[in-house]
Order: C-alpha cells, then structure tokens, then sequence
C-alpha cells in the first residue's frame, strides 16, 4: 500500500512547509518587491546581485504558490524511491545552477526579443522542475485511462496517473509568462543534465556524509550501491551470461 503525507519523505515535507512559510512571511512583512528579479533595473542599473541568491525563497503570489506546493507535493515519491540522502544531495547540487542559469538565460534572449523578456517571478520553479524531470524518468505509470473527445473512434485523449502531475507543474510554469517559462525550461533542462551526468566531474555521484542523515540509507540508496559495486566488478558480465544461454540453445538444437 503507498504511503501517506510526508511518511519516508522528510525533505519533501520540510521544502513544502518552507515554500509556504516564506511565501507567507514575506507577504506579510510587504517585501515581496524584493525578491523578483528584473534585468533592468534591478541587475543593470543599480548592481542588486543579491536577489540572485534569494529569488527562489518565496513565491509572491497565490496561485504560483498553489500550483507549487501541489507539485512538490506529488514529488515526493521521488524521496521515497531515492532515499532522503540521495534526495537532498541533488537538491543541493542543483542549488547553484537553478539559481544563475535562468538569470544568465534571460540576459542571452533580452536582446533578441528587444527587451521584452526581462522579469524572472520569484519562486523555486527551477528547482521544482529540475524534480519533475527526475520524476519523469525515473517513476513509471501505474494505469492508463482515455477520454472521449468526439463520438469517433479517433478522437480519443490517453492520459496516465502521472497526468495530473503534469498538469500542476504545467500551471506553475504558466502563470507568469514569459519569465515562469523561462524558469521552468531551465529547471528541466538541469534535472535532466544532471541525470545524464552532463555537468561537472563527479557531480552527480556526489552525496552529503552520512553523518547528517544519521548514518541511515533508504532501499533506493542501497540499490544503487549495489548498482555501482555490479558496475565495477565488470560491464560485460551480463553480456556474457546472455551470450552462454545463447550459445548452449543453439546446441540443443
């Protein structure tokens, strides 16, 4: 039986509560001016670098704030499959480039839309997109259901389980064009550079001691750790195997 609310899933539930607080905080101290980023003035003309580092603490409005904590939310089963060691170590891996390759984006593409891209929203959309990529890879779909768009047989939508999912994280990506865009395709794009293994050396294996999780692994943890020992002990070892079987079929025939 799946598991409820945050069960195995301890830094999915302290980002969802976090998001809400700080969105809720800032609303009410009246700051919320200060943690969007526009090009110009902001980055250009009076040199705040700092929001570079704070722009995806809060979301400044309901709806991005709503469509946010709702995809975290079903983002956790990415935690419980990883384990929270390996879940908060790519959290913080990605923390830097979900922070300045979005701003470095919209600085490349305002010149070519003639100023008209130049607002980045507040929010942790990257970071909330780089997840959904792993989600989209690694968590299959349970079942399949169609709906009927018209009385032909042809005009039929497929839609799975992971449908739903989608579409929250689609309404976030929506909800401040072009900039929530912008965060959105950058995030994705991190999430899957990270799982390919495209970035810097090592930077996908590297994990945060043990120590700070309290020595404990999740089944997801110790899956890959047999997984890399398999790697090691030798690449073509299933070849081989498949290889014998083969050959010991075609002498019994």
């Amino acid at each position: 039986m799946l598991a409820s609310g945050f069960a195995a899933a301890s830094v999915s539930k302290w980002l969802f509560f976090g998001t809400i607080t700080s969105s809720f905080l800032v609303s009410i101290a009246n700051i919320k001016h200060l943690f969007h980023i526009q090009l110009v003035p902001h980055i250009w003309r009076y040199k705040q670098f700092w929001r570079l580092l704070i722009w995806q603490s809060c979301y400044n409005n309901t709806s991005e704030l709503l469509f946010g904590v709702i995809t975290l939310y079903n983002l956790r089963i990415v935690e419980r499959l990883w384990g929270s060691r390996k879940f908060a170590s790519f959290l913080l891996a990605i923390t830097f480039p979900t922070l300045f390759i979005p701003p470095i984006l919209l600085t490349l593409l305002r010149p070519i839309t003639f100023s008209a891209l130049n607002v980045l929203p507040a929010g942790p959309t990257p970071l909330i997109f780089a997840l959904l990529a792993q989600y989209h890879a690694a968590i299959p779909y349970v079942y399949e259901y169609r709906l009927l768009l018209s009385s032909s047989s042809t005009g039929t939508l497929t839609l799975s389980d992971k449908s739903l999912v989608y579409l929250s994280a689609a309404q976030l990506a929506l909800s401040s064009l072009p900039g929530s865009l912008i965060s959105a395709a950058a995030g994705w794009l991190i999430g899957v550079a990270w799982r390919r293994d495209l970035g810097p050396e090592l930077w996908s294996a590297w994990r945060i001691p043990a120590w700070i999780n309290g020595g404990k692994q999740g089944q997801g943890e110790d899956f890959e750790q047999l997984q890399r020992q398999l790697e090691r002990e030798g690449r073509g070892t299933g070849i081989e195997v498949v290889n014998r079987q083969a050959e010991s079929i075609r002498h019994r025939r």
